[in-house]
């Protein structure tokens, strides 16, 4: 949802120009998780206080704003700037509710933040009490008049101190950065729920490890060398370092980051809630030092228009990554996870699996329930995270628990993972990002390998979770001799897929045609059954995201229980009918649709006989595989209708109204 970027420059020359555009290309890097306003702080020029620049509209329209700012080659050689993209949850988009957000009118403190203080309505109420006028409508806001109050009562307290005084009192999921005109050349950054990284580089050259000044009291400082040449990078996701450095540390819940005035960092914990406790001893500072696993090429867009097209188009290599080193590797004939290894058997003994997650990854996980329960022989249920929290159900430690979540730092599945937690079942991720809040709080899991995913419509990654959740499938069922020639089927089904998947690519000419017959309806049906059922959500869900259009995904078994209703010879649908165990159910359904004159487009399996599908109908012929797998190859000519519709319709592809990419925030 919210970005947050920093770029902190110490013993190093540079210009506000050049900060102002480090800010501007990291907020740019973010722009892919939503957003509705954007904003700036730098340094003023005569240093005496923080510089805001903020306002409604994209990044493009602040990067004006900015490049009329004063003296802008001005050299300054420590300076702190933090940046901000808003995605409104408190208080309408405007430049007043913009980040960063001030203390007072002086900016003594200002501070970007990506999350929900819970409990920002007392204290709002409290500060007012105590003479505050709040400018905004926004939770972010009392941040920094809490700290100036706090700090108008302790000035002794240093930076530090005083942001660990200020964190104790807010409740809620966050990621913070603050500066200060009290605490020129200074920052504070805090984790709490919400993603946070910090990238580390030497301009000049400089050491890979870090060197380490002697804990005190005021816990380890961190640097490479005295007087060195540094700059640090912040971010909400590793996509706007990576272009500077691939040094990162991923910030842990309740890492506190104090950087000083010469260009040293502090990293404490506050879960104790203590002023003075170091995270950890000087020896496993470095070991948290981590090489980012993005390249510049993943996050540029390349040859194509959008980035959901080039992520379209790159499934065909993307479903060779997930199985990369675990199907066929070295030398062995079959699937091995490294990921889940050493919890296999305890998985394996388990009474029951829950797959929880949001969104498209929900939707992977009802895509493969089925050939889970065959192949584990245990009961499997799937739940959307919202829900499953309103119920609070009963866990045990006999349970598996898989969360799925492309960033890892899905709101909803956190809060569950954190309610399977106390309970001690064991449980599994399958995320895309190393070193997110899923993949660290789990304990073991699959990465799904497939790349940065920008377009706020997921595409490849859902092909990638189903076929990481098949792999599970396979892994559980090993010892099964019963199951021996299904799993054949199906790992001969995985060695054809990126083939398969280069074929249905193919159809694209043919999608956009029919494309052209749709884009002006306002309504849609997607209907199908068995493992298809999944794709028809999967459908839905993208023609809804970025073409503002309503479409239902319809299991075409519940037809007579009142879809039926809706069936004319006006209202588009699309019947998917590939060859399964479930075909000629399928065909009892697709016939109900012509009897009651409707005239569906069909997805079928390639040459598909005209006794099904009648002459002067569209059909989209598709690859055939085996069952379980096929929806990896059906979802993608409707992945490539959702973007050709959207294009047609005129709408913002990568960037749907109202979206965000990572949904970090949740309701109270």
């Amino acid at each position: 949802m919210c970005g947050i970027f920093g770029y902190l420059n110490y013993h190093y020359d540079s210009t506000r120009d050049k900060v102002l555009k480090c800010l501007i290309v990291g907020l740019r890097r973010l722009e892919y998780r939503g957003y509705d306003s954007a904003g700036i702080s730098i340094d003023s020029i005569e240093g005496s206080k923080p510089e805001l620049f903020r306002m409604k509209g994209n990044v493009s329209e602040l990067e004006k704003s900015t490049s009329q700012a004063e003296d802008l080659q001005r050299s300054i050689r420590n300076h702190v700037g933090i940046a901000h993209t808003r995605w409104a949850t408190h208080g309408e988009p405007s430049e007043r509710n913009s980040h960063p957000q001030r203390s007072d009118p002086n900016n003594q403190f200002v501070v970007v933040h990506n999350g929900i203080i819970t409990n920002f309505s007392p204290l709002k109420q409290m500060l007012t009490g105590k003479g505050f006028t709040f400018e905004s409508d926004t939770d972010t806001e009392v941040i920094v008049k809490l700290t100036k109050y706090i700090h108008d009562n302790n000035p002794s307290f240093n930076f530090k101190e005083l942001i660990t005084e200020v964190t104790q009192l807010l409740d809620g999921a966050f990621a913070i950065i603050l500066k200060s005109s009290h605490y020129p050349g200074e920052a504070v950054a805090v984790k709490r729920g919400s993603p946070l990284i910090l990238g580390i580089n030497y301009p000049m050259g400089g050491p890979k490890t870090l060197r380490l000044i002697p804990s005190n009291r005021n816990g380890t400082r961190v640097h490479a060398q005295e007087m060195n040449a540094v700059e640090y990078y912040l971010a909400s996701d590793g996509t706007a370092i990576v272009e500077h450095t691939k040094d990162v540390i991923y910030l842990e819940d309740n890492d506190l980051l104090h950087f000083t005035n010469d260009g040293c960092f502090g990293l404490y914990s506050l879960e104790q809630g203590s002023l003075s406790s170091p995270r950890m001893n000087d020896s496993a500072i470095p070991s948290r030092l981590k090489t980012l696993e993005v390249e510049l090429s993943q996050i540029e867009m390349g040859k194509y228009d959008h980035y959901m097209q080039k992520e379209i188009f790159e499934q065909s290599e993307t479903v060779k990554e997930v199985m990369r080193g675990r199907l066929d590797h070295a030398g062995y004939s079959g699937v091995k996870l490294g990921g889940i290894s050493a919890r296999l058997t305890d998985i394996k003994r388990s009474n029951r699996i829950i797959m929880i997650a949001c969104g498209t990854s929900y939707h992977s996980a009802v895509a493969t329930r089925a050939i889970i329960e065959e192949m584990a022989e245990m009961p499997v249920t799937v739940e959307l995270a919202s829900d499953f929290m309103d119920r609070e159900p009963p866990i045990f430690r006999n349970d598996t628990v898989v969360f799925i979540s492309q960033s890892g730092e899905t709101a909803d599945s956190l809060i569950a993972l954190q309610y399977c937690k106390q309970y001690r079942a064991l449980c599994v991720g399958i995320t895309n990002t190393v070193g997110s809040a899923i993949a660290r709080a789990t304990d073991c899991g699959i990465h799904l390998n497939c790349g940065p995913e920008i377009g706020v419509a997921s595409t490849k990654a859902y092909t990638s979770q189903i076929i990481a959740l098949v792999l599970l499938a396979l892994q559980l069922g090993e010892n099964s001799n019963h199951l021996t020639a299904r799993r054949e089927e199906i790992m001969t089904g995985l060695r054809l897929l990126p083939l398969n998947v280069k074929k249905a690519l193919e159809l694209d000419a043919t999608v956009r045609s029919v494309a052209q017959t749709l884009h002006k309806h306002s309504s849609l049906l997607i209907m199908g059954r068995g493992y298809q059922y999944a794709t028809c959500l999967e459908a839905a869900l993208k023609i809804k995201e970025i073409c503002y259009v309503h479409c239902e995904g319809v299991m075409s078994g519940e037809l007579k229980h009142g879809p039926l209703a809706l069936i004319d010879d006006s209202l588009p649908i699309i019947f998917i009918a590939t060859r399964d165990k479930f075909f000629s159910k399928v065909s009892d359904g697709f016939r109900q649709v012509l009897a009651r004159k409707g005239q569906p487009i069909v997805i079928c399996s390639e040459g598909e006989s005209e006794e099904l599908i009648p002459k002067g109908f569209l059909r989209i012929e598709v690859p055939t595989t085996v069952d379980c797998l096929q929806g990896v190859i059906n979802i993608i000519p409707l992945q490539l209708l959702s973007y050709h519709l959207a294009v047609l319709r005129g709408c913002n592809v990568d960037k749907p109204r109202n979206l965000a990419k990572s949904v970090t925030v949740t309701e109270n």
